[in-house]
């Protein structure tokens, strides 16, 4: 072709085509640029309602920890009680005041238990014994009979003799004694010694 419209050297005019493409990848990038915003902010509300992946965690562990929890069917391990018919009570007076281990003794003897001696006590404990009274007895009736005898004076103080023979104990009242444990209250004690209620335990590995 000639005149004007003609074509010279090796260089040709850019075509509308490629601004065409250039727009498009434009749209496309700011198209993922977008959607990548909105993916962000939505695990944001999701962590803000959730109140966050290691929060739930850490509630399910407690949770888990609470349901793992089991009521243990084995009672404190205890050796085995004796009755108070099988213990022998030695009652002796540590006060001024007179007739006080026969009392206790006759009560003693109608709540089951044998009495062996009665009177007063010994220079050791004569006038020595400050509050209600003392059991005492050999190192085996600490977890056997002492315990049994106690549940009729709850204030009592307990103590071993290792040097002691024999099976029987002593009851030395003190110059705070006015009176055995009410009976009802001692038939309670009895039994809770006799069968102790379980104990709950949970695993805490983990917890």
């Amino acid at each position: 072709m000639g005149g004007q419209y003609r074509i010279k050297g090796n260089k040709y005019p850019r075509m509308r085509r490629r601004r065409r493409r250039g727009r498009l990848v434009v749209i496309a990038v700011a198209s993922v640029a977008v959607l990548g915003m909105i993916g962000w902010g939505t695990l944001q509300l999701i962590d803000l309602f959730t109140g966050g992946g290691g929060k739930a965690s850490a509630a399910g562990t407690k949770a888990d920890c609470a349901a793992g929890a089991t009521p243990s069917a084995t009672p404190t391990a205890r050796a085995a009680l004796p009755k108070p018919d099988k213990i022998t009570v030695n009652v002796f007076n540590a006060t001024t005041r007179s007739g006080l281990a026969k009392q206790t003794a006759d009560e003693l003897k109608k709540r089951g238990f044998k009495i062996g001696d009665v009177g007063n006590a010994t220079k050791q404990f004569d006038k020595k014994v400050k509050g209600t009274g003392l059991l005492l007895g050999p190192g085996s009736a600490l977890d056997t009979s002492l315990p049994v005898l106690a549940s009729q004076l709850s204030t009592a103080e307990l103590r071993t003799d290792a040097a002691r023979k024999g099976p029987s104990v002593d009851l030395i009242i003190g110059d705070r004694f006015k009176g055995l444990t009410k009976k009802a209250d001692a038939d309670r004690a009895l039994t809770a010694l006799a069968n102790p209620e379980p104990t709950t335990a949970a695993s805490k590995k983990g917890c």
